[in-house]
């Protein structure tokens, strides 16, 4: 949370969605050098330095757990561990160490020339023993207190999971199988190179700040409702599952997705509809901010209108058709149609507040993001890719195709420019809702072989075309057409 911006996109651009893996891996790596700086410190007397250098590495642990949103004593135990386990190996092994005695101590040149081994070769040895031994048991406290925390909880909720049965919803959608299903013919043009319609689990987009996935048992799981309403409220997970359930199609998109980017996703949610759940609470007249918290901590404000205006904001247990997957959220996530991740989309949820919009800045608000977040119109060009050789189709065209979304909007259009040439109206998809992104296709029947580009645009379910002004993911999302530039065989 410290990093400087700069620091933060340079990973980002760098390492994508895998920057919380490198940078786990880029700790231990730190740890195992650090461990080795200390153990040649000690080595050779100086163990004042020694204790300095991991007193310091370990309150470094401390202070970073500490500014977490939610510090507690079970997270800071692991660098409290590591801490105690490198100063008592320190202690224990750098007085066995002859080197300092060695070298305050005077003796003859002709009993130095008979002695059987040289001292130089026993302190290299016992140099040798001690940075292993110091390197060893230092990787083993790191190992314990922090790639248990990373492995260990991957396991803790599978089997659970596994056995966990959802409740029949009682507004239902016809049942996603295939683009080739006839239900959702309809929905996906089934085009290769272009994203189905329902993105399976395990390829939907992750973005949040959990270097390590919480796991969450039912058992102890609850959410909390209070702040400004007339009945404060506390629901278990089996409070969720005798409410009734509905399932929507709703297309999350993250506020850091490019232009042209792949942090959106389209699926299919069962959950309990939050107003339902508010209006129960009774929310009191000028409460304008919906704070919710995640079990870690993390935290975001929406609207109330937009938890109360009728669109299908949810409390969520399940993902295209299964209970939701711990990176997901499991047990219980919120979605609300129309707003960025940031704003709206918190996973592991355990509270709910209601507040004035001008008495709470959520987690993202002071590090430079905008505190409203309404989802932009986009249009995304999935085939051709750039820079890919393509082929005529046997009659001679070839397909240009890909998503538009306006969430809770709709899309009413998309087009084309190609060779920046005039535009050309799209066919489009159909759709179950307005809540989600939409297909579209545009044949072209004249094309030529050799370099060429595409440009795309979308307009929302009002024809208002989305904005061409190129403009960066910062403050309130990426904005601009994507273009792509691509080779046609002859």
């Amino acid at each position: 949370d410290i990093v400087p911006p700069a620091v933060k996109d340079w990973a980002i651009d760098w390492f994508g969605t895998a920057d919380k893996a490198v940078l786990v891996i880029g700790t231990l790596l730190s740890l195992a050098v650090i461990g080795s700086i200390v153990g040649n410190l000690a080595v050779k007397g100086n163990r004042e330095a020694a204790y300095a250098v991991t007193v310091v590495v370990g309150a470094i642990g401390v202070f970073a757990v500490w500014m977490r949103p939610a510090p507690d004593l079970g997270r800071m135990l692991p660098p409290i561990v590591g801490t105690i386990a490198s100063l008592a190996t320190i202690w224990w092994l750098a007085p066995r160490h002859p080197l300092h005695a060695a070298e305050t101590t005077t003796a003859p040149a002709a009993a130095t020339a008979i002695t059987s081994e040289p001292v130089g070769g026993a302190d290299e040895m016992e140099r040798r023993s001690f940075v292993q031994g110091a390197t060893t048991v230092g990787l083993l406290s790191v190992l314990a207190g922090g790639l248990g925390r990373v492995l260990r909880p991957r396991f803790e909720v599978g089997e659970e999971r596994a056995a966990l049965q959802l409740p029949e919803p009682s507004e239902t959608v016809p049942a996603v199988t295939s683009p080739a299903d006839p239900t959702m013919a309809a929905y996906d043009l089934g085009l290769e190179g272009v994203e189905s319609f329902v993105v399976p689990n395990d390829d939907f987009y992750r973005i949040d700040t959990a270097i390590v996935v919480p796991q969450v048992p039912v058992d102890s799981w609850s959410l909390r409702i209070h702040g400004m309403v007339d009945n404060e409220m506390e629901l278990t997970f089996d409070d969720l599952l005798q409410r009734e359930q509905i399932e929507r199609f709703i297309t999350l998109s993250c506020v850091s997705n490019p232009v042209g980017g792949e942090l959106v996703g389209n699926a299919l949610w069962q959950g309990v509809r939050m107003r339902d759940v508010l209006e129960e609470a009774g929310v009191q007249e000028g409460a304008t901010q919906v704070v919710s918290r995640s079990i870690d901590g993390w935290n975001c404000g929406s609207p109330t209108s937009a938890i109360m205006d009728g669109r299908d904001a949810m409390i969520v247990i399940g993902m295209n058709g299964e209970p939701l997957p711990p990176e997901h959220g499991y047990p219980v996530r919120l979605v609300v149609p129309g707003l960025y991740g940031y704003v709206s989309a918190t996973k592991w949820v355990t509270e709910i507040e209601l507040t004035r919009w001008e008495d709470f800045d959520a987690y993202w608000v002071p590090r430079g993001w905008s505190k409203e977040g309404p989802v932009k119109t986009m249009a995304r060009i999935d085939r051709p890719k750039r820079g890919r050789d393509y082929s005529d189709g046997a009659d001679g065209a070839i397909d240009i195709a890909g998503q538009a979304w306006a969430v809770h909007r709709g899309i009413s259009r998309v087009e084309v420019s190609i060779d920046e040439g005039p535009w050309l109206e799209c066919e489009l998809a159909g759709v179950p809702s307005d809540d989600t992104w939409r297909q579209w296709r545009y044949r072209w029947t004249d094309a030529t072989p050799g370099r060429h580009s595409v440009r795309a645009r979308a307009f929302d379910g009002d024809g208002v075309p989305q904005p061409e002004e190129p403009k960066r993911v910062d403050p309130d999302g990426a904005q601009g057409y994507h273009q792509v530039r691509f080779d046609l065989d002859a």
